[in-house]
């Protein structure tokens, strides 16, 4: 009994606690204000993207095949001599085949999936090979994208959010100048999610096959909200 009493009273202080500081927050004075900055820049990777899928009625038929049509893609790369490429495999799956047959679902085998990408550099001079090698490599879908990598993403953010919180500063002066305060200071900053605006900037292999390959720019973007305090 003792301790569901005290238990009683700790959850009246703690309520008391939130309330006390939620009447703090709304006594603050506060200016709040978004910083925004964008950069146009040009993809610096390209990634064609394919996806295998064999079905077999055993295991060891569907994985062969795939692993065939893999050792074939890789062949076909290296002997049209393509330069600075990755050829990465993954989400390897092999999974029960069902058919739906009336009313109910029966096993048929198995089915084999693979995911496979080319990553290189967009401004590789052998894009166009690449396509070529993939699609006389057998009957594979694949999408080609062009993509920020993972170290250009990461200078492109640290350069936005410096600008943005420049940006928001510059606008809480301005408020305050013209509102007659004299000083303010930081309360609280959050950060919005980044903005990517492209253009044509990806082609699957029903396309134009002669058609030049090159990334449009993209415009990246990075919104801070801060609040100011006086």
């Amino acid at each position: 009994m003792n301790k569901l009493i005290l238990s009683f009273f700790t959850s009246i202080l703690i309520l008391g606690a939130f309330s006390a500081t939620a009447q703090q927050m709304e006594n603050i004075p506060i200016i709040e204000v978004i910083g925004e900055a964008s950069k146009t820049t040009t993809p610096d990777q390209a990634t064609f993207n394919i996806q295998l899928e064999e079905k077999a009625m055993n295991v060891p038929t569907a994985t062969g095949v795939l692993n065939s049509k893999t050792k074939s893609l890789a062949d076909a790369l290296k002997k049209a001599r393509i330069k600075d490429y990755k050829l990465v495999a993954d989400n390897y799956s092999v999974n029960v085949h069902r058919v739906k047959r009336g009313d109910s679902l029966q096993d048929s085998g198995f089915v084999a999936r693979q995911s496979l990408r080319v990553v290189t550099t967009s401004q590789n001079e052998d894009l166009q090979k690449i396509s070529e090698a993939i699609q006389s490599a057998g009957d594979m879908s694949y999408q080609l994208r062009f993509e920020l990598s993972e170290a250009l993403q990461k200078s492109l953010e640290n350069t936005l959010i410096t600008e943005a919180l420049q940006d928001a500063q510059s606008r809480a002066r301005l408020i305050a100048e013209t509102l007659g305060i004299p000083s303010i200071r930081v309360h609280h900053v959050t950060f919005g999610q980044n903005f990517r605006l492209a253009g044509r900037s990806m082609m699957d292999k029903s396309e134009n096959p002669s058609m030049l390959l090159a990334p449009d720019n993209q415009e990246v973007s990075k919104k801070v909200f801060v609040k100011y305090t006086y």
